[in-house]
């Protein structure tokens, strides 16, 4: 089954409740982000990082580039503070299989936007 979608790991959302998660610096946990091919089966119920099916090749390293945090966990005044997220710095591979940088550039850091926000 090739991937679709957009998913947030269950057991991502288990540890946010148990206080495994720390946003506020990068000295207590390592976020990354991996490349998968489209036959990748990543879904909600993926539980760890896995080699199967992640990409290869010229200036992309197993598992991924780690992350920045770039906005600390905050919550946004304009929705009354109701609704808390969190950014990450874009991240770049450079010389990919098209001999271009691939960047994940990620959405704007705000209430509703960001790339993790909880409302």
């Amino acid at each position: 089954m090739a991937f679709t979608g957009n998913y947030t790991c269950t057991s991502f959302k288990v540890a946010l409740l148990d206080g495994e998660m720390d946003f506020s610096s990068n000295t207590n946990q390592t976020f990354k982000a991996a490349l998968y091919t489209s036959d990748a089966t990543l879904d909600a119920t993926t539980t760890v990082y896995s080699t199967t099916n992640e990409a290869s090749g010229t200036g992309y390293t197993a598992g991924g580039n780690t992350l920045t945090v770039a906005t600390r966990p905050t919550s946004d005044t304009a929705t009354g503070g109701t609704v808390a997220y969190i950014d990450f710095s874009d991240t770049t591979w450079t010389n990919s299989s098209v001999n271009q940088p691939f960047k994940i550039v990620f959405p704007l850091s705000g209430a509703t936007t960001a790339i993790i926000r909880i409302g």
